[in-house]
């Protein structure tokens, strides 16, 4: 039985995700972890087999700990993905007659700002390091409300004083599971690469980069910019591009983006949540790769004036 590492503590939507992941495991084998880089650190270690770890919020953008967690120590690839709604509770405990302080993680508060504007005009905010911490803090008397995610009522002595709340109903938060390198997920035809580059600093870098991907017919998904910590002004761009990595013209991108980028890191080539396969224009095919391949081989051999 796999053991799951995730961002807890029990109650959070990073293990409403990792039961999405890997629906063969039980509740056991679910290690919640404070931090998102324990739950990463646990991965190096071997004390757990993967870790399930927030990486992007549609409202909120991305998350700093995911990335330079990844992107920082030992290497870990992501073999899985989940995209979750996001609807939270808010959980009081029983008997509770007037709410004075809301707590949760900022993306949470964020994202139903406007919900407590009208329902909860004069609390007070706080911030929690996740949404179920501050359902622990609900529940030992430090606060009186929390926001959280759903299943965060059933690990905690506390009632739903209101549900399916959210600002914007469409809401998504996008969850990676990782693991220390090892066999890749084979292609799906609807799959994702990431990876973690720090372009060479001169002029038009950035934009050398971006155009490896366009000459061979790769859609970005997603690109992030995070400093390396190492330089002020020094940045490492976080790409997410449609396709995988045994694909002739996603390997031979990344090749490309190794030969002119100060760095790159492979985080990993897995199936897409939405199962949306990747649009490949004419002449980068698979196929298409063989063929100039073919005749360049044969024009090296001399069999082709």
């Amino acid at each position: 039985m796999p053991r799951i590492a995730y961002f807890g503590p029990e109650g959070t939507f990073t293990e409403q995700a990792a039961r999405a992941l890997v629906t063969d495991v039980d509740a056991d084998a679910l290690v919640p972890m404070d931090t998102v880089p324990q739950a990463l650190e646990a991965v190096r270690a071997e004390s757990v087999d993967a870790a399930c770890v927030p990486v992007e919020n549609s409202v909120e953008g991305a998350v700093p700990a995911t990335m330079d967690g990844l992107a920082d120590g030992e290497p870990l690839v992501a073999t899985a993905e989940a995209v979750l709604p996001v609807r939270f509770s808010v959980l009081i405990r029983p008997g509770t007659q007037q709410i004075h302080t809301v707590a949760s993680h900022p993306h949470a508060l964020a994202q139903v700002r406007e919900w407590l504007a009208v329902k909860l005009p004069d609390v007070e905010l706080v911030a929690a390091s996740s949404t179920a911490a501050a359902a622990v803090a609900v529940r030992d008397g430090q606060y009186d409300a929390a926001v959280t995610a759903p299943v965060a009522v059933t690990h905690y002595p506390l009632d739903v004083f209101a549900e399916d709340v959210a600002d914007i109903p469409d809401a998504r938060t996008r969850f990676l599971l990782v693991r220390r390198p090892g066999a890749l997920p084979a292609p799906t035809g609807a799959d994702r690469t990431s990876i973690a580059a720090v372009a060479a600093d001169r002029v038009g870098s950035l934009a050398e980069l971006l155009n490896e991907l366009t000459l061979r017919g790769i859609n970005l998904t997603r690109i992030e910019s995070r400093p390396t910590k190492g330089r002020l002004g020094e940045y490492r761009f976080f790409l997410d591009i449609a396709g995988h990595v045994a694909e002739q013209r996603v390997g031979d991108a990344l090749a490309a983006l190794r030969r002119r980028c100060a760095q790159v890191r492979f985080l990993g080539s897995y199936p897409r949540a939405d199962r949306l396969p990747a649009d490949v224009p004419p002449a980068s095919s698979d196929e298409d790769f063989e063929h100039a391949a073919a005749w360049l081989d044969a024009v090296r051999s001399g069999e082709i004036a």
